[in-house]
């Protein structure tokens, strides 16, 4: 009977004995996974903070890229735009036929007298955008005023006219006024005049001689007939 105890209580400790060691071995397989997860988590964050920083860059690239083309491809157009303007050059008074005609309208308060430019030469030009106009008259030359609008420069193409007006009080007085005998025009920019036969009324009225009562409209201010 004390042989049975005795192995009994041997079996007993044995049985102890292997519990701990399972427990312990548990628990060191618990504890030498429990640093797999951080391990496993930690290349995940880096690696998604790094791919959306390589989008942005991607996407900031692209986005100055595309600033890039458009700023260089509208620096192309306006290039080739002024070139083009360039190369007409201002138009010559060799190069046009100048004349001009009465285009007075009854009824109007004023005469009016429509200048003709037309290009003649080899290729396009440019006119700014008034002409000189002097009045020849029995009292000496009239300088025409500009009347102040600003329409700014004009391409006259190959073959092409353009006209501006040169407008001047009519003689209502009863008088004999200031007789008109001609029309010097010079063209946009140059110094070479034409003189024309004045085709208005044939007097002005006289004044005070405060200043001229003749004026000039811009380049295109007047069309064919009035």
């Amino acid at each position: 009977m004390r042989f049975h105890k005795l192995t009994f209580a041997a079996v007993a400790v044995a049985a102890g004995l292997t519990l701990t060691a399972c427990q312990n071995g548990e628990d060191g397989a618990a504890q030498g996974s429990a640093p797999a997860t951080p391990a496993a988590s930690t290349p995940s964050t880096p690696s998604s903070s790094g791919g959306g920083s390589s989008a942005g860059s991607a996407n900031q690239g692209g986005g100055q890229g595309s600033a890039g083309t458009s700023s260089n491809g509208k620096g192309t157009a306006a290039g080739a735009g002024s070139g083009g303007s360039a190369k007409g050059g201002k138009c010559r008074t060799d190069d046009l036929e100048i004349t001009a005609s009465d285009s007075t309208v009854g009824g109007d308060a004023e005469g009016t007298v429509a200048v003709q430019l037309k290009n003649r030469g080899s290729g396009d030009c440019t006119l700014s955008e008034y002409a000189g106009v002097d009045v020849k008259t029995s009292a000496g030359s009239l300088s025409a005023k500009r009347t102040g609008e600003h329409p700014g420069p004009a391409v006259l193409k190959k073959g092409t006219s353009v006209y501006f007006g040169v407008n001047y009080p009519l003689n209502t007085s009863g008088g004999s006024g200031v007789r008109l005998t001609g029309l010097v025009v010079t063209p946009p920019d140059e110094t070479k005049s034409v003189t024309l036969a004045w085709p208005g009324a044939a007097t002005l009225p006289v004044t005070d001689g405060s200043g001229s009562p003749i004026k000039v409209g811009p380049i295109g201010s007047a069309g064919q007939g009035g």
